[in-house]
């Protein structure tokens, strides 16, 4: 019995028991390596500029407090519950463990639709959420981050909330933060920057020339445009993007940066062409050398596996691609998968970056920053394409081995208290 259901959190469980059964994990050590250490539901009620007042629902998990303190970004949407973001905090402690950060995983996030709430709204709410999380999170227990709906701003009033009762500034609570604010320069564009990276490693690997290749980009989010904008510099083309609004396809290679600058102004790529204007049903099955799913969670099932028309899987959104479809590209060998796990871990890596950079209060130029990722990043992808190939087993099952090993590793070594 479990506080935590919903098709995410089932995911999450059953990509653990896959590891755990190729690990040979006994079953009485398994609930300990996948339930959350601590989990909390808090009411956050606002004012709202009409002067009524509505209550909102915000959670926060921490999956592992064993290997140093939690980290995780904090998402405002809809679709927010208890589960989705136990799962995405566990994907995190893998992801961490993953790429060596002294790290767990947490995830945080508000039910709620930012469509329906004014600027003031947002910040009351952003304000009172962080309020409500003071006495369970801190530099040293549990650091925030942006992630879908919340964004630089969003940070900074998180910062400045609980500074505020702490009586003095500490800007190393939360990364993500404007640079003027205690932020690090290059973490806007690392979760991007670093799927580009990845990408082009494998493209080494298999033998694909950069300029003579396509990619396809399901959500045009601050993750999935700086990618686009990484495959752009690289001299590919990319025929296809899509967000929330819609998609837009261009056989001859879209204008990347144009795009960036018309979703920055406007919120989204819609009213950029009606020309180019695409079915976004059909994104992920055109034929391209890199996919990147960007957007949301399970939009890769076993039929959208089944009908992919790509050379390279990027998994930039936590969690694209469900177990079932996992089962039908383990047959489809002449596609290469980057879990989400390495592929997106760019973020968390320059977010371990900014909190270092807070707690010294000595920053970095942009360019330490990104050869700092870059260095981490390919020793992670090295790492998981050595553990695939002496295990003999698919990508994701060798990047989650190498996390979930050091996490177990960890949890034994300290023993369980008291």
């Amino acid at each position: 019995m479990t506080v935590y259901a919903g098709p995410v959190f089932e995911m999450a469980t059953n990509q653990f028991n896959v590891i755990a059964d190729h690990l040979g994990i006994p079953g009485d050590e398994r609930d300990r390596l996948l339930l959350p250490k601590r989990a909390i539901t808090v009411s956050c009620p606002i004012h709202k500029d009409d002067g009524t007042i509505a209550v909102y629902e915000g959670y926060r998990v921490q999956h592992l407090l064993t290997m140093g303190p939690t980290k995780g970004g904090t998402r405002f949407a809809p679709t927010v519950d208890i589960g989705e973001v136990a799962a995405l905090a566990i994907w995190m402690s893998w992801k961490c463990a993953l790429v060596g950060l002294p790290y767990g995983g947490a995830k945080g996030g508000v039910n709620v639709d930012l469509s329906k709430l004014s600027r003031r709204e947002l910040e009351s709410l952003s304000r009172r959420y962080m309020q409500e999380m003071i006495p369970f999170v801190g530099p040293h227990t549990d650091v925030m981050a942006p992630d879908m709906g919340t964004n630089e701003q969003v940070m900074a009033w998180f910062m400045d909330t609980y500074s505020m009762y702490q009586g003095q500034t500490v800007t190393e609570i939360v990364t993500g933060k404007p640079v003027f604010s205690g932020g690090t320069l290059g973490r806007r564009e690392a979760t991007g920057r670093g799927v580009a990276h990845v990408s082009r490693r494998v493209m080494d690997e298999l033998g694909i020339d950069p300029t003579k290749s396509t990619a396809v980009v399901q959500g045009f989010g601050n993750v999935g445009s700086y990618a686009a904008l990484g495959f752009h510099q690289m001299g590919m083309k990319v025929i296809a993007v899509s967000d929330h609004t819609g998609a837009l396809h261009d056989p001859r290679g879209l204008d990347i940066p144009a795009l960036m600058a018309h979703a920055g102004k406007h919120g989204s790529i819609a009213g950029f062409s009606t020309e180019l204007a695409f079915d976004p049903a059909d994104i992920l099955t055109l034929a391209c050398d890199i996919l990147v799913p960007a957007a949301i969670e399970r939009v890769i099932d076993a039929k959208v596996a089944a009908n992919l028309k790509c050379r390279v899987i990027a998994e930039a959104a936590n969690g694209p691609t469900t177990p079932d479809a996992d089962l039908v590209l383990d047959q489809r060998k002449e596609i290469f998968l980057i879990p989400d796990i390495l592929c997106n871990s760019g973020g968390v890596i320059v977010s371990y970056f900014e909190w270092v950079q807070d707690l010294q209060q000595l920053f970095w130029e942009e360019e330490e920053v990104m050869r700092r990722e870059y260095q981490i990043l390919d020793r992670a992808f090295e790492r998981m394409l050595a553990r695939a190939k002496a295990d003999n087993v698919a990508h994701r099952t060798a990047a989650m081995a190498i996390g979930v090993e050091k996490v177990r590793n960890a949890k034994n070594t300290r023993g369980l208290f008291p």
